[in-house]
């Protein structure tokens, strides 16, 4: 039985993680920020645990990080999804929006990171994933902020996967297109015609079939896999 945690749990892509890696047996442990009803939900439906946090500060983070390795007794898996976005033209985005996004979207995946590798490091055996965005890849119009925090996501993936290979450890980046999501919910009918007209699969995707690709890359299956930033879009990003 692995031991999983995985950040942004509560809905969305995390919440598909938290399902799938349950199914598979294992035990996981998930964040989340807002939302109680959901949270338990989800923890009654799969047997997962969940721990309300918000992982932008760094001490919430790192004690909701120590609660949950309490629970599993040890770490091999941390999927780190927690984000949020924020669409504005750059002169409309204030120091506030853009820190939070950027703490909340990439200041706590090093927080967790940094916390998880060196518990990895001991036992040389981890798997990493990050979550990104195509706009972490190409960048967003009015979305400055997100996409300079998934752009961040991108470079930690690639240099933690560096300085961790040596130590049996993977880390690997997911990057979703258009998902079917909470996240999206701002865009009305017409905006996502238009959005899927652009998407050669036609379509937007499904929270599960990113957790599809989580779940591999946090497989033997993937054992020599690091450092990859893959797209999950339909060939959007291409």
């Amino acid at each position: 039985m692995r031991r999983v945690v995985i950040s942004g749990g509560g809905r969305g892509i995390g919440a598909a993680a938290v399902e799938l890696f349950s199914s598979m047996g294992d035990k996981v442990v998930f964040f989340y920020k807002n939302d109680d009803d959901a949270a338990n939900a989800l923890c009654h439906k799969t047997g997962a645990a969940a721990i309300k946090t918000d992982v932008s500060c760094a001490e919430n983070g790192i004690n909701a990080l120590n609660k949950a390795l309490e629970l599993l007794g040890g770490l091999d898996i941390i999927v780190l999804n927690a984000g949020i976005a924020h669409i504005a033209q750059i002169c409309d985005t204030s120091n506030g929006d853009w820190h939070n996004i950027i703490n909340t979207n990439l200041s706590s995946v090093f927080y967790l990171a940094r916390e998880a590798s060196s518990l990895m490091v001991k036992k040389h055996f981890g798997r990493i994933i990050t979550v990104g965005s195509i706009w972490g890849k190409c960048g967003a119009s009015c979305e400055v902020a997100y996409s300079a925090s998934k752009a961040g996501v991108r470079g930690l993936t690639m240099a933690l996967a560096k300085e961790l290979g040596p130590s049996g450890i993977t880390v690997n980046c997911v990057e979703p297109g258009l998902i079917f999501t909470d996240m999206n919910k701002c865009l009305d009918d017409e905006a996502l015609a238009s959005i899927c007209d652009e998407i050669p699969a036609g379509r937007m995707g499904e929270a599960h079939e990113v957790a599809e690709l989580i779940a591999f890359l946090a497989s033997d299956k993937a054992s020599y896999i690091n450092g990859q930033c893959i797209g999950v879009d339909g060939g959007w990003g291409v």
